[in-house]
């Protein structure tokens, strides 16, 4: 079967490099904008105490939900992966701008879709 595609409409995220409440903040608020596979009670939770952690989540960015969120206190910064098509990336981009300060730190263009690096912080 191959692998699948993901949808144009989604983005999926893979969050590190902060901790779990700052981690569920930024999922918590997303999922105030999208729709998405992580639900309110899907708590991020620290596996092992000094390997890193990451988390994941997937985003529908056609299912917008208008003005969702407005912006976050976060205790750090929050690393975060970003995948998804081009249309979806750019869509994505923008709520992020809404609600973070966001410091872009590399884009990875690809045939169908893009990757992108930032860096989120308290607005």
């Amino acid at each position: 079967m191959g692998t699948r595609q993901p949808h144009p409409e989604t983005v999926s995220v893979e969050i590190s490099g902060c901790s779990k409440d700052d981690a569920r903040i930024v999922f918590d608020t997303l999922c105030a904008c999208f729709a998405s596979d992580r639900c309110a009670d899907d708590v991020p939770e620290e596996f092992h105490e000094t390997r890193p952690t990451v988390w994941l989540g997937t985003f529908d960015v056609a299912d917008a939900h208008e003005g969702g969120a407005g912006p976050v206190r976060l205790s750090s910064s929050v690393d975060a992966d970003v995948h998804g098509g081009y249309w979806a990336i750019d869509r994505f981009r923008d709520t992020l701008d809404s609600l973070f300060t966001v410091h872009e730190v590399s884009t990875v263009p690809g045939d169908q879709e893009e990757e992108l690096h930032v860096r989120l912080e308290s607005r």
